[in-house]
Order: C-alpha cells, then structure tokens, then sequence
C-alpha cells in the first residue's frame, strides 16, 4: 500500500498537470458550477476536460468503490486530496444531489444491480437527479405525505405532487417518497422510490423566487411508472431511508453553503476595499472578515471530527442537526458580507457583466438556507433532545 507521504506527492502531481488554469478560479456564478446530466451544456471546454479527467480516477467520488465508479480512496487519502484540491484552488469537478443524497443511500440500502445500474452515471455526472421528498401540507411533517404509489405488477402506479424539488425541470430521475402501503401505520407506509422523469405523467413547474431566479419546482405525477426494482429497500422501509439521506442532505447543504461561492476577500479585491499591501481598508469589514474566517475554520474542524468519529462507527446521527444549522448561520453571514464588501456595486441585478446580479440573488438565495433540509427551528429541536438531551425539550 502506498504511504500518505507518497500519495500526496503523486496526487499534487498528477492535480499540477490535469487540472486547467481556468478550473483553478473561484467561482464567479452559477455558470460556474458544473451539475452534468443528460441535457447538460458545459460552461467550456475546460470544464468539460475537469470533470472527464477527474471522473476517470473516480475522484468525482473518491471513496466510492472502484466497482461503482468511485476511487476506492481510504479516508485519509480522500483528506489528502481534498487538501491538494484546495491548496490549488481547484473548483469541484461536478456538483450533484447524486453524489451527496442518494449515491449514500444506494451504497447502504441499494441493490447490487441497483448500484451498479445508478453509481457509475453518478460519478461520471451523466444522470441529474433532484428530490421528491416535501410536498403541499407535508414539508417539515414529511409523514404526512400524500403522494401515492399502486403496486401493478412490475411497477408502481404514481399520483401526487412534490413541492420544492430542487432543479427538477432540468433533472433526468427523482428519488421520492411514497405511500405505498396505505392500510400500514403513517410511517410504515412509505416507499423509496427512483422515477424516470422522461415519461408520459411527469411534469414540472418551477416556481418564481424573490431572486428573479428558480431552482425549485413543483413536480406532478399523473399516473407515472416507477419500476419495482427501482424501489430502494422493501416496501414501507423508505421513511428509514428518507433519514439516513437526510443527514447526507444537511451535511451536503452545510459544505456548500459554508464554503462554496464568492468569498468576501474576493469580494472585497474586486470593489477595490483591499489596498496594495494587502490590507481591506474599512477596518469594520476587515474585522467582520477576520470573524467570519475564523468561525468558519473551527466549524471546518469540527465538521473533521464529527466525520471522523463517524468513520469509527459512531454515525453523524443527529449532529447533522447541529452542522446545518451552523453552517446555514454562516452561509448567511458570508453573504450579507459579501454585499457590504462589494458596496454599491453588489445592488447591481443586470448588466453587461456575466455576474452581474449574481451577488444579490445569492444573497437573497441563502435566505432559503434556513428552511431547506429542515427548518433551524426542526433542527434546533433536534439538537436539544437528541444532542444536548436537554430536560424537558
């Protein structure tokens, strides 16, 4: 086995002559962020060879086995090259609801043909996929659900309507819940599901923001087929699941959210707040800066130590909670202080500039952070009782 030493070496390396200039910028805007699928466009060519090359090692997904697209990468030497990546500033290869929700759920409660049939796309960012899970009169009570799934020989027939599905207007599949089971106990009854979004009964309709933009949906099935063998787990078991892929749900949101974007000190170079020797010139921003760096270093770590007892067989379990709700709270932060860096010039919604309005609306955007993978308030909840076991909470 090689040493960490020599793995590091060989994959700052290998990152120093794959990886192009132009996939080692921050990111500027959503054109920069590559999400693949079957209907993807790439931003360049670059983005294109980024995504093919790193595929190709599996390191779109480093510790997946090799057998189903991944690296096959131990933890340490996932650590390593997330620490090369970084030290280059390399963007991520692909971004994807794959990689952080379902591909957790497959490796745990998939099939053998279900994880090869689904993993490999994922990794290679040929499949989109979005999330049925919160629908009108069920969000944070999910077990409430009313869509509904009839088993008709090889398939279920599916009736019902999802709220707030991220990109589903531009996703290939949906992993959703539902009740399958309607005699069974509410949170027996429930089923995991994958539904092909190219067929006959499947719509969607995305819904307007307050930042001009539309990444959720609403999603109806009329009379859409879902294949039995595309159901994940037994039949009933899929609230189960639908807590498992939450924690991925709520550690994928707090990663991005705390460290994915623009940056205030990108934010403050391209204002001119940052004088010649480095130095933000409004002592107030530059203060605000220093905080929200080092906050945002201690949550790096604890998000280290929590992954890192998980990997010992202790789980994330509810920590989830405690690490979405920081990193939302952070997001927050970064970008309200990314607006202030970027004064006047940050207010602007259009222009002849391809970011133009991107600081605004992701500022506006992160205010959706707060309720999106659970409210603060479920969250908070969960933290008192299951973390703290506060009395009386």
């Amino acid at each position: 086995m090689m040493s960490l030493e020599n793995f590091r070496k060989e994959t700052k390396d290998w990152l120093q002559a794959n990886c192009p200039e132009s996939m080692r910028q921050p990111i500027r805007s959503e054109a920069d962020i590559c999400w693949g699928g079957r209907n993807w466009t790439f931003a360049s060519d670059d983005q294109k060879l980024w995504l093919e090359r790193m595929a190709e090692r599996g390191w779109t997904v480093p510790t997946w086995p090799t057998e189903y697209g991944g690296g096959g990468l131990s933890k340490d030497e996932a650590f390593v090259l997330k620490e090369e990546l970084k030290a280059i500033n390399a963007r991520s290869p692909l971004d994807s609801f794959g990689i952080w929700m379902l591909g957790p759920a497959l490796l745990k409660y998939g099939t053998h043909e279900q994880k090869l049939k689904f993993l490999p796309p994922i990794a290679r960012g040929e499949i989109r996929w979005c999330q049925g899970y919160s629908e009108p009169g069920a969000g944070s009570d999910l077990v409430s659900l009313r869509t509904k799934g009839v088993l008709d020989g090889d398939h279920y027939t599916v009736n019902g309507q999802k709220v707030w599905t991220s990109y589903a207007d531009q996703s290939d599949w949906i992993f959703a819940l539902v009740r399958t089971e309607a005699d069974a106990p509410k949170y027996n009854g429930i089923s995991f599901l994958l539904i092909d979004m190219d067929q006959p009964g499947v719509t969607t309709k995305p819904i307007k923001l307050i930042s001009g933009k539309s990444p959720f949906c609403e999603t109806f099935f009329d009379d859409a087929k879902a294949l039995v063998e595309n159901r994940v787990g037994d039949a009933g078991q899929g609230w189960e699941i639908a807590k498992y892929l939450l924690s991925h749900e709520r550690a994928g949101i707090v990663s991005e959210a705390a460290f994915g974007g623009l940056n205030p000190v990108s934010a403050a170079h391209q204002s001119g707040e940052v004088e010649a020797d480095g130095k933000m010139s409004d002592p107030i921003l530059r203060g605000d800066v220093a905080r929200l760096t080092i906050d945002g270093l201690a949550f790096e770590a604890t998000m280290r130590r929590v992954k890192e007892e998980a990997d010992h067989g202790e789980g994330v379990g509810a920590r989830a909670s405690l690490l979405k709700y920081m990193g939302t709270e952070l997001n927050k932060r970064r970008n309200e202080l990314n607006m202030s860096a970027l004064g006047s010039d940050g207010l602007l919604w259009e222009g002849e500039k391809e970011s133009d309005g991107d600081p605004a609306r992701s500022w506006l955007r992160s205010r959706a952070n707060s309720i999106e993978g659970g409210t603060s308030e479920i969250n908070l909840n969960i933290v008192a009782k299951r973390v703290l076991n506060l009395p009386g909470a």
